[in-house]
């Protein structure tokens, strides 16, 4: 038997490793079933590759022994087991040279959460153990060695290495468990219950069977007969022809928390350099915290059917958020701790095609499901639309599944697509309106030219509609125009020649109503998008919507006052009377209450709020009174 001590630096990583890496202590387990897995998967390749290799792969198990009256808990496995020289180089990691440039590394990952490749090997994941253990004993034998051998450590200063005549193929790791300490969360695993329990959580898929073998009974009076305890069923790695649709629901509800069946099973395959799978499920009802800040996103991430995080965000993107399901890779690059995914050139490929893939599934369930895909769309669209703020390398797939209530249909929403086809020759323009409702947007004075001039508007209501439209320069090559910001071109040749005269009769009113209304508006000036009221209020082609206003400075941003636009209807007898009024009489100072009651008139149209709603009753008070 060998001792052999630790340098300086290795005991310092292996305090590192049982105190601070790990945020759950669960996770030995996970590593030591992990590792168990991949053994017993090389050796079946091995034995594929040389017949002449003698060994027995016709029972491959992992079987985990609890002993509750030793306190001791037992991995073991008949896979391809180490030599002692893998011993050394894998389980010794630590204690090798060049310990102080891998300590670092740990440091690093931990301050940075940087990407730094230092999991893979044996010994790193295998040192968790300590967390748990006081004393952690390793038997192993290699099938090309005549002898096992025997590794031992009290995780302190040193180590122990012999070896062992009658070992059996395969690995076996023992710990020594520490006693219970609920303070320090640090349950009792020797019981049967915590056992089956993380296994059921990190690896119910995994390929070979794990096996529960209590040593002696415990408190729970369990029999020490082997018992499978994982699933074994992996239905991403099944063929699709072998799964029932009853079985993708179980599975959905079993990642998702979720009684209702999903509204559609997404499947995926990458082979090659980077291989992987995915099971994906778009629900069929959006979660209460959809929006809500501290909500939960992401799928399930295994690697090689080792379960290693819920709700994984680098894989999913925040507007996808309501994806559940399961993605099992190969090969990635992880952490130190396994808990944090790299961002790597892998991480991001796979995101890339999971992102494609989900969004070319609903499109053609808008094609061929038109009625899944409207319960989609009223249940996600807002959220899938603030993609069109977030993803700009997936903006048009995202625009050409998107759907909106229009003035076409007081019903049916209507595509992008389908508006453009509808477009009139020579309309250059994708017409929408924002607002709180339906209601609001349908009865604004904003739209009554082009109603009158039978043009197409989308009505947009959700919030966050108010942003993207700013972001998104246009679609198949037509630019988005607000009804209520900017110029509106409606008028033919013939009507801008009329409207031109009536800006140069018009021109001293407009002036005077400028500077007798500036403290709230920038300019007054005539329109040609009304026809049956007197005036309304627009903004510039670059300033913020009213609503977009109110949450900004609901959110505590202090914003200068944003001063709009009155427009007024040439042809409409109460603006035509003012003229007249005006033209009539130098005083104009009588008709400053009519201005005033005119622009708060144009913000009550459209759904707006009056800056100073008692000066307006005493000011329509007092122009009705006269009346009579």
């Amino acid at each position: 038997m060998e001792t052999l001590e630790f340098q300086s630096e290795a005991r310092q990583l292996l305090q590192l490793m049982i105190h601070s890496i790990y945020s759950n202590k669960d996770t030995f387990l996970r590593e030591l079933v992990s590792n168990a897995s991949d053994a017993l998967d090389k050796l079946r390749l091995e034995g594929f590759r040389d017949k002449d290799l003698e060994v027995d792969t016709s029972d491959l198990h992992i079987d985990i022994e609890v002993d509750a009256e030793q306190r001791t808990l037992t991995v073991r496995d008949n896979g391809i087991g180490m030599t002692r020289d893998d011993v050394v180089n894998l389980i010794g990691t630590i204690a090798k040279s060049g310990t102080a440039e891998f300590l670092r590394k740990v440091r690093e990952s931990q301050e940075a959460a940087g990407p730094q490749d230092l999991i893979g090997q044996f010994g790193v994941g295998f040192y968790s153990t300590f967390m748990v253990a006081d004393r952690v004993t390793l038997v192993t034998k290699h099938p090309r060695s005549e002898k096992g051998v025997r590794w031992e450590s009290g995780g302190e200063s040193t180590y122990t290495i012999e070896d062992v005549d009658d070992a059996p193929q395969g690995t076996a790791v023992t710990l020594h468990l520490k006693p219970v300490d609920t303070e320090d969360n640090l349950p009792d695993y020797t019981s049967t219950a915590k056992v089956r329990e993380i296994v059921k959580r990190y690896a119910d898929f995994i390929t070979w069977p794990v096996r529960l073998v209590p040593g002696k009974p415990g408190d729970d009076g369990e029999a020490a007969e082997p018992t499978t305890i994982n699933s074994r069923k992996a239905l991403w790695a099944r063929p699709s022809s072998e799964v029932s649709e009853d079985e993708y629901a179980e599975f959905y509800r079993h990642v998702s928390h979720d009684w209702n069946k999903p509204l559609e099973t997404i499947r995926m395959q990458a082979e090659g350099t980077f291989e992987y799978q995915a099971l994906l499920f778009l629900p069929s009802q959006a979660p209460m915290d959809l929006f809500m800040r501290e909500r939960k996103r992401g799928v399930q991430l295994y690697v090689k059917r080792v379960f290693i995080m819920d709700d994984c965000e680098e894989l999913m993107p925040e507007y996808l958020r309501f994806v559940k399901g399961v993605v099992d890779a190969q090969d990635l690059s992880l952490n130190v701790s396994r808990e944090i995914l790299q961002q790597d050139r892998q991480i991001a490929l796979m995101r890339r095609r999971l992102v494609k893939k989900v969004l070319s599934t609903v499109k053609t369930m808008m094609a061929d499901k038109p009625e899944s895909y409207a319960t989609f769309w009223r249940e996600f669209g807002a959220a899938v639309k603030e993609g069109l703020i977030a993803d700009a390398e997936n903006r048009d797939a995202i625009l050409a599944i998107c759907s909106f209530d229009s003035t076409h249909d007081a019903e049916a929403r209507t595509t992008l697509a389908q508006y453009v086809e509808r477009m009139k020759d020579d309309q250059q323009h994708i017409y929408y309106m924002t607002g709180d409702s339906r209601a609001t947007v349908e009865n604004s004075p904003h739209l009554e030219a082009l109603r009158a001039k039978g043009f197409e508007v989308l009505v947009l209501t959700d919030t966050i509609d108010e942003m993207w439209v700013d972001s998104v320069p246009g679609f198949q090559g037509k630019q988005f125009q607000s009804i209520a910001k900017g110029q509106v071109d409606l008028e033919t040749e013939e009507e801008k020649a009329q409207a031109e005269e009536r800006r140069k009769d018009f021109a001293d009113l407009l002036a005077w109503m400028t500077t007798a209304l500036a403290e709230r508006v920038k300019e007054v000036r005539l329109t040609s998008r009304l026809t049956t009221s007197p005036a309304c209020v627009v903004g510039d082609a670059h300033d913020l919507t009213p609503t977009l206003e109110k949450m900004y400075r609901a959110m505590g941003q202090e914003l200068p006052p944003v001063k709009r636009i009155l427009e007024l209807n040439p042809t409409h007898p109460l603006v035509t009377g003012l003229h007249e009024a005006f033209a009539k009489d130098e005083d104009h100072s009588r008709l400053e209450g009519t201005v005033e009651l005119l622009h708060g008139m144009a913000l009550l149209a459209e759904g707006g709020d009056l800056p100073d709603p008692a000066h307006f009753a005493r000011v329509l008070s007092d122009h009705l009174q006269r009346t009579l």
